[in-house]
This record gives structure tokens, sequence and C-alpha cells, in this order.
């Protein structure tokens, strides 16, 4: 049975070619070869599988090896988008527009609390009688004339605080 497997013959084999080097075909007449272009690399990078993402890292591997002068613009580009383009680990965790999308997210959930807070004010009772600045007043007048808290507070000497007034 395994020999069996190892004697089908390949459907196709992708093959890196640059545009100087003319398609190469294999030596076994079974076996056709479609070029991928360095100046495409980028485009076809995600398309390709496994097996063919690694041709392509090795034939670029040997291609490095050689002088760096003599190698083409497209040669260079493709070296460099293999070994750190946006793929594999450094592919982008969230897709472009995602920051916008959450900033208008947090922005609608910002303005529903709003809607929210006021609904729920506008159905809430007035304010107590003991919070109105007519009250505070008088409350300062009981304090003095109890002569409340007379080392620290409103009835002491030189006292020059609002009291019991917070209210506008």
């Amino acid at each position: 049975m395994q020999a069996i497997r190892l004697a089908r013959p390949r459907v196709s084999l992708r093959r890196l070619a640059t545009a100087a080097q003319a398609p190469t075909s294999a030596s076994s007449s079974t076996t056709t070869v479609s070029v991928i272009p360095l100046s495409n690399v980028e485009a076809q990078w995600e398309k390709m599988t496994k097996s063919e993402q690694a041709v392509v890292h090795r034939q670029l591997e040997e291609l490095q090896k050689k002088d760096w002068k003599t190698l083409s613009l497209n040669e260079k580009k493709a070296a460099y988008y293999v070994a750190f383009g946006p793929h594999g680990p450094r592919a982008p965790v969230s897709p472009p527009g995602q920051g916008f999308k959450v900033f208008l997210f947090t922005m609608g959930l910002v303005g529903a609390a709003g809607l929210l807070t006021l609904a729920i004010r506008s159905q809430a009772p007035p304010p107590p009688k003991t919070l109105t600045r007519e009250w505070e007043e008088a409350t300062n007048e009981r304090a003095l004339a109890q002569n409340i808290n007379p080392i620290h507070g409103i009835s002491s000497e030189g006292y020059s605080g609002k009291g019991f007034v917070t209210s506008k």
C-alpha cells in the first residue's frame, strides 16, 4: 500500500522564478510547473500551501547567499516579505478599522448611559426642603444660637467658613 502511494505522480508544483530566469521543467514528465513571479509573492503568499511556502522560503534562502548587490529589487522585496511580512505570528490581531468601530460603540454606550440618566432624573421626586439655601442658612443661625462646636466649628472665635451652607 505504501509503495502505491509513493508511485503516484504529483499533480502540480509551483516554482519560484525571476523575470530574468525562464521557467524550468522538472526531470519528471509527470510534473507540471507553474511560475510565481517574485514581484507577486506578497499577493500569492496567503494562497500558497505550506509546502509551497517552504519551497519559496528555501529558494529565497539560496538567493540570499549570493551577493546582495546582484539581487534584483523584486528578489529583495520578496525576501523581506517572507522574513518580516504580516503573516504567521506577525499577522495583525484585529482587522483594519476595528479601532474606529470600538470607539463608535463606546460612544454609543456612553450616550445610552446619558439618556438613561436623564430619563431616571426626570422621574425622580424634587429634592427635600432641607437642601435649600434658606434652610441651610437657618441651620447656621440655630448652630450659633446653641453654640454648637465652639472649639473648631461654626461657634468658634474667628470662624470664617460657610458653616452648613453647601448649595449655591
